[in-house]
């Protein structure tokens, strides 16, 4: 009995391995290959400024929730955009949101995104082709540049009515920059607002800049304020913060108080310090534009584009509001800047 028992067992044994090795997959069989994880590229041109880490926030907040890379590089000039670009395809990049260090790069930009199939999206501002135009192809999403300066524009007169201050006494420095089209249109909406509100054309002054920082302000509006004597009063604007407080701080080395001068900037994000000071200067403002909604809702974009397909609609624009020092911690702590 012992044999012919040690023999059934031993079938036994045979036919459940066989029965265990029949129920195993096939090779590649049953399993799914793992999705290469989305990776998308968001490059900016002064990567140092409080306004692209704050895009730049926008973006990552997006790359979170989604699951995917973002990487952020700086761009500074034309070689390291170029580079830049070269660096994401290797990496297994699907696509960049770029604000680009020079808008007339925009045809070599996407002759060499399009070689490395990928996709691109601009934001703050527009890419310009040979002819002047705007690349209209490429989506965008910036600012509604002229009505941000007409809100800077209004809230000057209405600054200018609340003080009580006499027409004749009062002039209007204009910071432009109008080698870039968004800065010129701003700077324009904001003299179109003036002139709608009944300010003498004739008593609102342009200064043109020649670096887009606050030494370049600062001489423009200096210049400005030697050559314009007999002026009590100052309404003080620009394209963005630093134009606006460069000016500003012309105003104070002329020997204008904080109280003869109304100015009001555009961004927010970079007059957090003036805002914050124990007593109030000339920077009486800013119109804020959210940096991270537009870096957020440019890398949501790109990533349905990346992942559906869905391409994003070609001009995306955004308005913004009034902060002054009552209100600006209260509405940068919402936007998650503060």
């Amino acid at each position: 009995m012992y044999p012919t028992r040690l023999l059934t067992l031993g079938l036994a044994t045979t036919f459940l391995l066989f029965a265990g090795c029949s129920k195993q997959p096939a090779p590649g069989a049953g399993t799914a290959a793992t999705p290469a994880k989305i990776k998308l590229g968001f490059l900016v041109k002064q990567p140092e400024e409080p306004w692209f880490q704050y895009e730049w926030k926008g973006g990552e907040t997006i790359a979170t929730k989604y699951g995917f890379e973002l990487i952020k590089i700086g761009v500074p000039d034309g070689e390291k955009t170029l580079a830049a670009i070269d660096s994401l395809a290797a990496n297994g990049a699907q696509g960049f949101v770029i604000c680009t260090p020079d808008v007339r790069l925009g045809p070599a930009i996407v002759a060499k995104a399009k070689a490395a199939n990928l996709k691109v999206i601009l934001v703050d501002d527009r890419f310009v082709g040979a002819d002047g135009k705007f690349l209209t192809e490429v989506p965008y999403l910036g600012m509604s540049a002229s009505k941000i300066g007409e809100m800077s524009g209004r809230t000057l007169a209405a600054e200018m009515q609340r003080r009580g201050w006499a027409a004749a006494d009062t002039a209007a420095c204009v910071v432009t920059f109008e080698e870039l089209d968004t800065a010129r249109e701003r700077t324009d909406g904001v003299i179109t607002a003036l002139k709608a509100s009944g300010f003498d054309p004739e008593r609102i002054f342009k200064a043109p800049q020649k670096t887009t920082d606050i030494p370049g302000s600062f001489d423009a509006a200096n210049a400005l304020l030697a050559r314009k004597t007999g002026v009590k009063h100052w309404l003080v604007a620009g394209m963005n913060d630093t134009a606006t407080l460069g000016a500003v701080r012309a105003t104070e080395g002329n020997g204008f108080k904080a109280d003869d001068v109304v100015g009001i900037g555009i961004n927010g994000t970079d007059c957090l310090d003036e805002l914050r000071k124990p007593a109030p200067t000339g920077f009486y403002g800013s119109i804020l534009i959210s940096a991270p909604q537009e870096g957020a809702r440019t890398t949501e974009m790109l990533y349905f584009w990346a992942k559906d397909g869905k391409v994003p609609p070609p001009d995306t624009r955004t308005e913004g509001q009034l902060i002054t020092r009552e209100n600006f911690e209260q509405v940068l702590k919402a936007e998650g800047i503060l």
